[in-house]
């Protein structure tokens, strides 16, 4: 890759989960009565038909701290917190069920951590069960966990397919020991053949792998064994994600390791690079950004149909309006606001106790922004967006226009007729195509550093 491009491109920008991003909400126009009325309105407009909502539940706890985890967690061994924390997002989400009019459907179901089999299987199953009682589920539905290979059990795999989950990814990064002892990770490749090949028995249609670039110590060499043992187990798919380093943000554990380990600028693209020919040697194909696929993995299928989608979940393969999150520091997301858990399970507790949604921030979207988040996500699920129609023009636009003609120049996109399409050399920099859209941003540019680096 051109180095001077990566010199001129690396610079702190957002990963385009939301637009607006949170640092740029408008929080003083936010309050909790507007957020319960978008979302039913929200509801009322896609309950009605198979489109359904999709809930994420943040499940904080992990027995031990990675120290290249930006995550919002809560470190313990003890596990008597499973039922108390239960309890609170069941009654987290019947707080929901009382806004709607008629039981909601379910499409979509997450559970991220946090480690979500940091809890009973026998807790995880009364948690769904309990999110049943108030809610069906949508004819084609998709549940998704996340497992530490470490602590999976094979009853934790059996009961949650039991109860509708078919989609599974495991936390690997990398699996060169000294690597692992750095972010304080260790987990032999037997652990994750074990869960693989148990996920695979039971019956489990796509299995995802989570593999990190950009770690302490890691070489090209790391990158390519760990790649090859990847390749032994053929998940579904695969997340390939830059390690974002954001030691500045509270309660983060990223300060275990020499940050002169960490490799930089041109030696960090080399190992995405290396990567991202050693996925497609294998049969993987790149989707949007960090992520690779086999063909038959619903996330290629949904590439094709150009039913991809990004949300606060990062990729999924079919939209909702209306995406709830439950749980501390969960965000949710009506379309047209989004609302932000508190962040601490104290404050949490307290505002459930007292039936109260336990939001503390949020957003409301202008028509603007709306225009905007859909050309973001254009580029980021489709690499290509376009302003043809006049319901995807914003008063700003020839500036955005000239913005991505330099980056046009550099080779990373190419206009089309009322439009840009992101080149295959564009596509490591997607998420600066998109900063040239962000106009939030633009007219606030930030006085200290809020976001991981680009490259």
């Amino acid at each position: 890759m051109n180095h001077s491009l990566i010199q001129k491109y690396n610079v702190p920008g957002p990963r385009y989960t939301s637009y607006p991003t949170v640092p740029y909400w408008e929080e003083n126009n936010f309050t909790t009565k507007g957020w319960e009325q978008s979302v039913l309105a929200t509801f009322l407009k896609s309950n009605n038909d198979d489109e359904g909502i999709s809930l994420y539940v943040h499940l904080p706890y992990c027995e031990s701290l990675c120290t290249f985890c930006g995550c919002n967690k809560r470190i313990t061994t003890n596990h008597s917190v499973e039922e108390p924390y239960i309890n609170a997002l069941l009654r987290e989400w019947s707080l929901y069920c009382k806004l709607f009019p008629s039981r909601p459907k379910i499409k979509e179901i997450h559970l991220g951590g946090g480690t979500p089999t940091f809890f009973k299987p026998e807790n995880l199953q009364r948690l769904i069960n309990g999110l049943f009682l108030y809610a069906d589920r949508t004819p084609e539905w998709e549940f998704s966990f996340e497992g530490h290979p470490n602590n999976t059990t094979k009853e934790h795999l059996q009961t949650l397919f039991s109860l509708g989950f078919r989609r599974v990814s495991f936390g690997v990064q990398d699996y060169d020991p000294v690597i692992q002892k750095a972010i304080h990770r260790i987990q032999p490749f037997a652990n994750v053949e074990r869960v693989h090949n148990w996920a695979r028995q039971i019956g489990y249609t796509s299995i995802g792998h989570d593999l990190v670039f950009g770690l302490p110590k890691q070489t090209r060499l790391s990158i390519a064994e760990t790649i090859a043992k990847t390749n032994l187990l053929r998940p579904d798919r695969l997340a390939f994600y830059s390690y974002a380093h954001v030691p500045w943000l509270k309660g983060n554990g990223q300060r275990g390791f020499d940050e002169n380990d960490l490799p930089k600028d041109d030696d960090k693209r080399v190992l995405y690079n290396l990567g991202k020919l050693l996925f497609e040697e294998n049969g993987y194909i790149e989707i949007g950004m960090d992520h690779f696929a086999l063909k038959s993995d619903s996330l290629y299928q949904s590439l094709t149909e150009k039913k991809l989608h990004r949300n606060f979940m990062g990729y999924t393969s079919s939209k909702t309006q209306l995406m709830i999150g439950l749980g501390v520091s969960a965000i949710s997301d009506s379309w047209n606001s989004f609302a932000q858990n508190v962040k601490t399970i104290e404050e949490y507790y307290e505002l459930i106790s007292k039936d109260e949604l336990p939001v503390f921030r949020g957003h409301k979207l202008t028509d603007e922004d709306l225009i905007v988040r859909k050309h973001i996500l254009n580029l980021m699920c489709q690499l290509k967006t376009e302003w043809s129609e006049s319901q995807a023009q914003f008063k700003e636009l020839p500036e955005v226009v000239s913005r991505l003609e330099e980056m046009a120049a550099d080779g990373l996109l190419h206009f089309v007729k009322d439009g840009i399409e992101i080149t295959p050399e564009g596509v490591p920099f997607v998420r600066n195509i998109c900063m040239a859209f962000d106009l939030r941003m633009i007219r606030n540019q930030p006085e200290t550093r809020l976001f991981s680096m680009t490259v």
